[in-house]
């Protein structure tokens, strides 16, 4: 049989940003979904240890996380085997010094509900390996779960691959041409036309967007590292909420009865196949030892992965105005996932030059907050204001 060449949509990168968005095109319109690896999700997504945080980020992530929620918790029938959020609760805790970024945090979650201010004898209480006299105090917000990142992502996968999606492997884009309306795409295994492209390269989403003559975002792929050891033989800690250090220092996370680490770093890195730096290793270590009674003999097994944002670590997410048919679905940071369910609808509904449903701005979400453009938007603001009020 004949391949397919032509398409309405090319989608660069099958990461979480791509995959899902390729689901929620693919039942309306032909979509080539391409992956420079051999496998989607190789990256970022596959080496995300995820959870569902509606009081993280700023207030665009909040508001697409808000309207995230319900997939999360109650995705459609047939999309994944078993839920894809289990209940954990997270803890922020801060030292003497921190309080004042405490009080700043506390205040400026106010208007979010479900977040519960603690003194250090509670957060003790719920963190028995915690050194008694380190935390002052702290919150707690039990609405954070646990995202099943692999479902999600193989979930978005079979239902594009059901809606007669194609996804092909090992095919990094090397050339972007457009002639005639259309695009010409030129991998190292093929080449392809569509009308539209959509540009979900994460790291790399600024290479491709000068390869086809577009401003850059100013993409800043960020090294965070990770790594799980074992608990303590005499403590199962399941149930134990994730503990974060409230200027993001740190953060220690249960996982299948070891415990999950970082420094919670944000290392500058040129978009590649990133690891973790030893350097970053040894300050987890210290940080972690002189936050827990947890001396920490040997690390099980451990990693790095890229979150790539833009200066105000909000989504990119509409077409580039001085490129015709080219849109941009770049910069979700360490926000990706749980914003994926929104997103996805969002950009399928600009992609196709639909309406937004109201569901998603009541939310409070400003779909020019996500604009390729929105700096220039914001501007036209200001300046409109300036007028009247002069």
């Amino acid at each position: 049989m004949e391949e397919q060449t032509e398409f309405d949509v090319v989608i660069i990168g099958a990461g979480i940003a791509g995959a899902s968005l390729a689901g929620e095109l693919s039942p309306g319109v032909s979509v080539l979904l391409l992956e420079m690896e051999a496998q989607p999700g190789y990256h970022s997504t596959g080496r995300s240890a995820a959870m569902f945080v509606d009081t993280y980020g700023p207030p665009p992530i909040r508001a697409l996380s808000r309207a995230s929620a319900d997939f999360l918790e109650n995705p459609p029938e047939r999309f994944s085997e078993g839920p894809l959020l289990s209940r954990r609760g997270v803890v922020m805790i801060a030292r003497k010094d921190q309080l004042t970024s405490l009080e700043t945090m506390i205040a400026d979650l106010s208007d979010s509900g479900g977040v519960r201010r603690l003194d250090a004898a509670e957060i003790e209480s719920a963190i028995p390996i915690l050194r008694k006299g380190y935390a002052a105090a702290g919150f707690a917000n039990d609405r954070v779960s646990d995202i099943d990142v692999s479902a999600l992502h193989q979930g978005y996968l079979r239902k594009f691959r059901s809606s007669g999606g194609i996804l092909k492997s090992a095919q990094e884009v090397i050339e972007l041409n457009r002639t005639s309306g259309r695009w010409q795409v030129t991998t190292t295994n093929g080449s392809y036309r569509a009308e539209t492209i959509v540009n979900a390269a994460g790291a790399w989403a600024d290479s491709i967007g000068e390869m086809v003559g577009a401003a850059p975002i100013g993409l800043a792929p960020k090294r965070r590292t990770a790594m799980v050891i074992a608990a303590p033989s005499d403590i199962n800690p399941d149930r134990w909420p994730m503990v974060i250090d409230i200027d993001e220092q740190f953060y220690l996370k249960p996982d299948a009865g070891r415990l999950l680490i970082s420094p919670a770093d944000e290392t500058i890195s040129p978009p590649c196949d990133v690891q973790p730096d030893e350097l970053d290793v040894a300050i987890c270590v210290d940080r972690i030892e002189t936050a827990f009674d947890l001396p920490i003999h040997r690390i099980d097994n451990k990693w790095a992965g890229l979150r790539s944002f833009v200066e105000d670590k909000c989504p990119v997410c509409g077409f580039d105005d001085s490129v015709e048919g080219f849109f941009w679905l770049a910069g979700q940071g360490g926000y990706g996932i749980q914003t994926a369910p929104a997103l996805a609808k969002i950009a399928a509904c600009l992609v196709m030059q639909r309406g937004i449903p109201q569901e998603f701005l009541d939310h409070g979400l400003n779909i020019a907050d996500l604009s390729p453009q929105r700096d220039t938007l914001k501007s036209k603001e200001k300046e409109k204001l300036k007028r009247r009020i002069s």
